[in-house]
């Protein structure tokens, strides 16, 4: 590299790092710390909870798993969980088509099929990544559990 070029390259370089300090690189709010928020339904906790229905982290919302504790078929334990989910991520600012993974839990992996034709579009036209397993028991009476991650 020729002098003049080092030159033109230092010179670019401190431009560069004095725009940065201008910009706030430097600056209070640049350093002050991100922490996350639980979303509480009703706006507060149960009395010593065993975890957040709800947590965000910057732009990205985690939901714990819902399930569907009533007497019914994978159809509408399907349909009554997604339902569930929309409302919980509306109520966090965010919605179906902003979610980015879905984990699904079957009590049995034969509702598989039955459960995807509920599922399919509840996403929008750009689904999420999913992982579908079958466990050995869903809590309680429900025949699936999801759990999701989205952005705000």
């Amino acid at each position: 590299m020729s002098q003049s070029n080092r030159r033109s390259f230092i010179g670019k370089s401190a431009a560069l790092t004095g725009a940065a300090a201008i910009t706030g690189a430097g600056s209070a709010s640049a350093k002050s710390k991100p922490a996350k928020k639980v979303w509480w339904k009703d706006g507060k906790a149960a009395e010593n909870p065993l975890f957040s229905p709800a947590i965000s982290y910057r732009d990205l919302l985690f939901l714990s798993g819902v399930g569907a504790h009533f007497e019914g078929d994978i159809k509408a334990h399907t349909n009554h969980v997604l339902d569930e989910i929309q409302k919980q991520l509306e109520a966090c600012g965010s919605s179906m088509n902003k979610v980015l993974k879905a984990q699904v839990y079957l009590a049995d992996l034969k509702d598989y099929d039955e459960m995807n034709s509920v599922f399919r579009g509840r996403f929008g036209p750009e689904p999420p990544v999913r992982t579908t397993v079958s466990v050995a028991g869903v809590p309680g009476k429900s025949l699936v559990e999801i759990d999701v991650i989205a952005y705000i």
